[in-house]
């Protein structure tokens, strides 16, 4: 069996959601709070393959789901229980909920069917925030995780996914994180283990198969 038809079947665009995570303009945009982070994402292609798998799951009929992360400017809600958290709190740029730092940033494109889903506190876009309910609604079988970052929500969103039931797919060159010989060998040593990890353009090519424009 080839590597496109060991695909195709787990990412039948009915079946399946695309994640972004923290694909905003605080993180990976050019005022981020961590620009580090963002210069990676963009020079490394990440950000910009996020943004292709986003463009042909519209046109697949793929759902996508955008996972923000936020802060209140009163800071209710949020966590202090660890160095990451407090270190945040001290960045020149905030993730003030309602604030131009948490819009989806560019090239990707939210369309009105994409659904975003904002959280206030903790490291995984999908524990404690609901996702799970809104993925099983959804029909979801597949989950594919894209964005940043490869040192901690990333693994956390694919961890959480295979717990809950879910397969997860990893297009490795559409998640970022720093430094960035870290990703890579996270992808290998870890993420490899419990999900299937793939290319953008691999995704792209199950989702533009001809079988599918046949049942749109």
């Amino acid at each position: 069996m080839s590597r496109h038809e060991q695909l195709i079947a787990p990412l039948d665009p009915p079946g399946t959601v695309l994640l972004t995570v923290e694909c905003q303009q605080g993180v990976v945009g050019r005022d981020s709070a961590l620009p580090e982070l963002a210069a990676q994402a963009r020079s490394s292609g990440a950000l910009e393959n996020t943004a292709r798998l986003v463009e042909v799951a519209h046109a697949a009929g793929v759902q996508v789901v955008h996972a923000v992360a936020e802060r209140r400017p009163d800071g209710r809600g949020a966590g202090s229980n660890a160095p990451l958290f407090r270190a945040a709190v001290r960045l020149p740029v905030q993730q003030h909920s309602g604030s131009k730092a948490v819009r989806v940033a560019e090239p990707i494109e939210v369309a009105e069917e994409d659904i975003v889903v904002r959280r206030l506190h903790g490291l995984s876009p999908i524990a404690g925030t609901g996702v799970d309910a809104l993925l099983r609604g959804l029909g979801c079988r597949t989950l594919v995780v894209t964005g940043v970052s490869a040192n901690v929500a990333i693994p956390n969103a694919v961890f959480d996914a295979v717990n809950l039931g879910y397969c997860a797919v990893v297009p490795v060159d559409a998640i970022a994180g720093v430094p960035p010989e870290y990703t890579p060998a996270m992808v290998r040593n870890t993420l490899a283990l419990v999900s299937t990890v793939t290319t953008t353009d691999e995704v792209l090519a199950c989702w533009r198969a001809p079988r599918r424009a046949a049942r749109a």
